[in-house]
């Protein structure tokens, strides 16, 4: 005799409101996540982060959309002292690398969530500086352009489970 238990699912609804509830009382992850970057040897970084970008984009880079990117570097970094990561496009494929970006694009964890699940216009986040470019400028909105132009749709929870 088999023993089933209760199935339980969650609506959207009570999931956003259990996060949003979290994001309120619990302590921030910032601190944590800035030891932990600084500690992460690239390859690590690399292997976490090179794969899902590669899956992600592998349409756009196979029809040469990223092609105007070969050998050039852009960082990406929360503000706060969060954690950054370098970006570069070398032979086909999205690369992590170690050291400064020729741009950098800043923001707060949510304006790149945001960013990354298309919830809002790019442009949007920059004109309300929630984004900012520094460094070369004409690279940071030639990404952004390109990424606004591109027919992708990712969750945060999607990316994680890549």
């Amino acid at each position: 005799m088999a023993l089933s238990l209760p199935t339980v699912t969650l609506n959207n609804s009570l999931l956003r409101q259990t996060t949003d509830m979290a994001r309120d009382y619990l302590p921030s992850a910032s601190p944590v996540l800035a030891a932990l970057d600084r500690r992460m040897p690239v390859p690590l970084k690399q292997l976490m982060v090179e794969a899902p970008l590669n899956r992600i984009f592998a349409e756009a880079i196979a029809e040469g959309e990223f092609d105007e990117f070969e050998g050039r570097r852009i960082r990406l970094e929360a503000s706060g002292g969060l954690p950054g990561t370098t970006l570069g496009f070398w032979a086909g494929r999205l690369r992590v690398i170690d050291g400064p970006g020729e741009a950098t694009i800043r923001g707060s964890l949510t304006a790149f969530k945001t960013l990354a699940e298309r919830h809002q216009d790019p442009d949007q986040l920059f004109f309300q500086r929630q984004l900012v470019i520094e460094g070369d400028t004409e690279l940071g909105l030639g990404l952004k352009n390109l990424l606004d132009s591109l027919e992708w749709d990712i969750s945060i929870w999607q990316m994680l489970s890549i």
